[in-house]
């Protein structure tokens, strides 16, 4: 019996992870969850079914609110954490496997817990790697980290095929989001409800928005290029629009391994749960009876820059990549708020970044050649505080 922690319970991730975990009883026991507080009735739901131990909440009254939830379906109260540490206390516990399904930077800190615990990390939330790198990748120890992304699961599945140093380069695919083929021009007045219809996933809303902007592929790449140690140069983005094949590695001597599947966000989290073992019927195969295309097209940098510009994040490195993530919430908030254009997104994150850099050039020292996790934090809130005022000077 694999003994599981859920962070992030109540999003799309984590209610798929309880569905696979619920077909799988024999071989999964749900001890804590995770939550952020905003959908109070579905965690509740959660622990009356699989009645974890403990569950954490932000604040004493989401924890109020829980309680009389629970109460009401006539489940056991667990026990609750409370507080901004409460994620990270959870993960510190130490079982078998935490899934990290938080959304964006709040995941760091818990997945440097669960990598202190010793427990697996299925890890589906890439900004770990994109503003702590190097840091979670000191912490962690051979095989203690199993992606859950589609893209970075396949490339585990492709990898088994040959080494690492006989890999040419890594082929991520991207849907192209709801704005595939579409200009520049095209995009000036976007609204938010036309980026968050992603024609292939259903996702939460930052997830969704950065797949609409291509944001989300450049965090991927960057979070390849970390967890599977390949040059930045050797991974090449590539649109699929009907998102069957997922990635795929190319070798040296010319072969290409691909992982295909309908999409299905049950089939990564499963691996993710038991690696490197298979479960029996998580999600339908391919239908080989009925015609399908699958196409390829090069990516749109022109209209789509956030690609190119996480590569030349990633090879700046040091706190340089948290500088991007952190400037990219900020803008995806204030476009869902109507604070900024479909457009203004990109061009914020990357004029700050480009300040960013610009700053360490100046200062004559460069980046930190070693980043701490306090460099990390003053990175992240520079780029909160200077995304905020130049979206206000713009408003």
């Amino acid at each position: 019996m694999t003994d599981v922690i859920i962070l992030g319970s109540t999003g799309s991730i984590g209610t798929q992870a309880l569905d696979v975990i619920q077909r799988h009883p024999d071989r999964f026991r749900v001890v804590g969850l995770s939550a952020g507080g905003s959908q109070i009735a579905r965690l509740a739901e959660q622990v009356a079914m699989v009645q974890p131990a403990r569950v954490c909440l932000p604040t004493d009254e989401s924890a109020d609110e829980l309680r009389k939830a629970v109460t009401h379906l006539g489940a056991s109260v667990p026990a609750i954490l409370t507080g901004e540490t409460a994620s990270a206390d959870l993960a510190r516990t130490g079982v078998d496997v935490v899934l990290n399904a938080i959304t964006g930077y709040a995941g760091l800190e818990p997945t440097l817990a669960t990598l202190a615990a010793g427990s697996v990390l299925a890890l589906a939330n890439k900004e770990s790697l994109v503003v702590g790198g190097p840091l979670v990748m000191s912490a962690a120890a051979p095989g203690q980290i199993v992606p859950v992304d589609s893209e970075h699961s396949a490339f585990a599945q492709s990898l088994r095929s040959g080494t690492t140093g006989e890999v040419a380069r890594f082929i991520l695919t991207a849907s192209g989001g709801p704005f595939r083929g579409r200009t520049r021009e095209q995009l000036a007045h976007v609204r938010v409800e036309q980026a968050l219809a992603h024609p292939t996933w259903d996702m939460g809303r930052v997830v969704t928005i950065n797949s609409s902007t291509l944001v989300n592929k450049g965090l991927e790449l960057i979070e390849a290029a970390i967890l599977f140690g390949v040059a930045w140069d050797k991974i090449q983005v590539v649109v699929h629009p009907q998102s069957v094949v997922h990635s795929m590695v190319e070798f040296q001597d010319g072969s290409t391994i691909a992982q295909c599947s309908p999409p299905d966000m049950r089939l990564p989290i499963a691996l993710g749960l038991s690696w490197p073992d298979r479960l029996d019927e998580v999600a339908s195969p391919c239908d080989w009876t009925q015609a399908r295309t699958w196409t390829f097209e090069p990516l749109d940098n022109v209209t789509f820059p956030a690609v190119e510009l996480a590569r030349t994040v990633g090879k700046t490195g040091g706190t340089v990549p948290t500088v991007f993530n952190a400037a990219n919430e900020v803008c995806v908030d204030a476009f869902c708020a109507g604070n900024l254009g479909f457009l203004g997104i990109v061009d914020t994150v990357e004029a700050i970044v480009t300040r960013y850099i610009q700053g360490l050039d100046d200062d004559g020292s460069g980046d930190q050649p070693a980043v701490t996790l306090d460099h990390i934090r003053t990175a992240d809130a520079w780029a909160r505080q200077a995304a905020t005022e130049a979206i206000g000077r713009n408003s």
